[in-house]
């Protein structure tokens, strides 16, 4: 049987971070925020948050509209660049936050674009075996203030904090998630990274002072990585499916930033009306940013039985992803 995205749910933390803050922090006009960006307000997690906690608040949203579901969950994917810690991985914190004991649990970092990784494996898993139970968490959850440099005005504009979560289970033929594709260009690594922290480079005293344990981006190559890599992806995961652009409803896409999203909706000829946005209110939350505008969007005009969603994501790595869903 088809395996289908049966309902999401998301969760942002309270605090506001507007344009002023950043203003303040970064050294940079509130006006050049938000003609550069298109962003108006991000949230933060406060302190003593994790990312498995807002996680768990994403899964919370999403299992309230399906009570009693969990006694048939047997898998947990969470797609994080900013885990709760080294080891062990995001997903067996947020496994035992949710009582779901024995279901198998793993992470996932294809930074941006994990959480569309995540239904592709999601999807595969629960249909190749009866191993991993009826149901399927996938869950994209990130904390990017924990690794900004608020002086660097050209990322601290952009990310933010929040977590989306999806339920996937069997869903009649015909309906469901069709194509999926992910590819990774390796060679371009640096151009997203935490330099410090990990084996190739200990988070020395050296490395702190000299900011490598921060998020860093070279914004113009991953623009245009953006709309080269989001094209090719996308054209690959319709053909696969024998859909057309036109045959697609609505395409939910990660929330870089207003200004990309814009570009890659001009590159491919879309009406505006048919691609969701959540960046100017929320930012770039990472992986968690398809299931939060997921859900954004349902909220809004919620999606037809038999209507056609294409997610698409870019991230760090540099990895693109893409994938169809026909709602049930």
């Amino acid at each position: 049987m088809p395996v289908g995205v049966l309902g999401v749910g998301f969760h942002v933390p309270e605090v506001i971070i507007d344009n002023a803050c950043i203003s303040e922090w970064a050294d940079a006009p509130e006006d050049w925020v938000a003609r550069r960006t298109g962003i108006y307000e991000r949230r933060y997690a406060p302190a003593g948050v994790a990312t498995s906690d807002l996680a768990y608040e994403a899964v919370t949203d999403l299992l309230s509209r399906t009570p009693g579901i969990e006694r048939d969950i047997g898998l947990v994917i969470v797609a994080t660049a900013t885990p709760d810690q080294p080891q062990p991985a995001t997903a067996v914190a947020l496994q035992s936050l949710l009582g779901l004991e024995a279901a198998a649990s793993f992470d996932i970092n294809a930074v941006c674009s994990g959480f569309v990784h995540g239904l592709t494996i999601a999807s595969a898993l629960l249909s190749s075996s009866s191993a991993f139970g009826t149901y399927a968490l996938v869950v994209g959850s990130d904390m990017f203030s924990s690794v900004m440099d608020r002086t660097d005005r050209r990322t601290v504009s952009l990310f933010g904090d929040g977590a989306g979560a999806a339920l996937l289970g069997p869903v009649p033929e015909g309906y469901g998630i069709g194509a999926s594709r992910m590819v990774a260009h390796g060679s371009l690594r640096s151009l997203v990274e935490v330099p410090a922290g990990g084996t190739r480079k200990p988070l020395t005293p050296e490395a702190r002072a000299a900011g490598e344990h921060l998020f860093k981006m070279d914004g113009r190559p991953v623009a245009e990585y953006a709309l080269r890599a989001l094209p090719e992806v996308i054209g690959a995961t319709l053909a696969d499916d024998g859909l057309s652009i036109e045959d697609i409803d609505r395409f939910i896409f990660h929330q870089a930033n207003v200004r990309l999203l814009e570009n890659i909706t001009s590159e491919l000829k879309l009406d505006p009306d048919r691609v969701p946005m959540t960046a100017p209110q929320y930012g770039n939350t990472g992986a968690a940013s398809i299931p939060i505008t997921m859900r954004d969007a349902q909220l809004r005009r919620p999606f037809r039985r038999g209507e056609r969603i294409l997610l698409a994501a870019v991230g760090g790595g540099m990895t693109a992803a893409a994938t169809v869903l026909t709602w049930f």
